[in-house]
């Protein structure tokens, strides 16, 4: 948290590498978080190079009071419950033949084992209710707490926890019966 009060000073102060620093430490994560919740590569990179170009407008008037990676978390969630919002007032967009993110493994017998769990697993997550895969993808790959999480979705901490713990077992379900057919 200090490492970042200082970068944000430096990118105050006009530091540019500053900002790239900022950008390269927590790009990767909010893309995982991005993509898990949109299910669109090209979206999710959007949605993160929007909520970077934003930060980097307003971080005269930014004051650090917590966790820069959950502030940037939180501002991406946001702007793709907006996104949610701004669809389901205009109609649904075919997802049908998006390809998932691809893992960045160094052997190709990697690349194929994972890509193919990944599948598997974005397969599962897009039938879990928008909340639960919310709350799933901000508790693991966020690596938010609940208490956070109940106040970025405005409810209580127990519904939070219930929808993780459903989500989870939705998901296990889900993925087990797809290793035994």
């Amino acid at each position: 948290m200090l490492e970042d009060k200082l970068l944000i000073w430096k990118v105050k102060k006009g530091d540019k590498s500053a900002f790239c620093q900022i950008y390269e430490k927590y790009r990767d994560d909010l893309l995982r978080i991005a993509s898990g919740l949109l299910k669109e590569r090209a979206v999710a990179e959007d949605v993160v190079h929007d909520v970077f170009v934003t930060f980097i407008h307003s971080v005269d008037r930014f004051k650090l009071t917590g966790s820069l990676r959950g502030y940037l978390t939180t501002c991406v969630v946001n702007k793709i419950r907006n996104l949610h919002r701004t669809k389901a007032r205009h109609g649904t967009v075919n997802i049908d033949g998006i390809d998932p993110p691809t893992s960045d493994l160094k052997r190709p017998d990697q690349w194929i084992l994972q890509d193919e769990a990944f599948e598997q697993l974005c397969e599962a997550m897009t039938t879990l209710p928008y909340e639960q895969r919310e709350t799933v993808i901000l508790r693991v790959q966020g690596e938010m707490k609940f208490s956070t999480i109940a106040a970025m979705q405005e409810t209580s901490v127990k519904t939070v926890m219930s929808r993780y713990r459903y989500g989870i077992t939705k998901l296990r379900s889900l993925l087990n019966s797809e290793e035994i057919a």
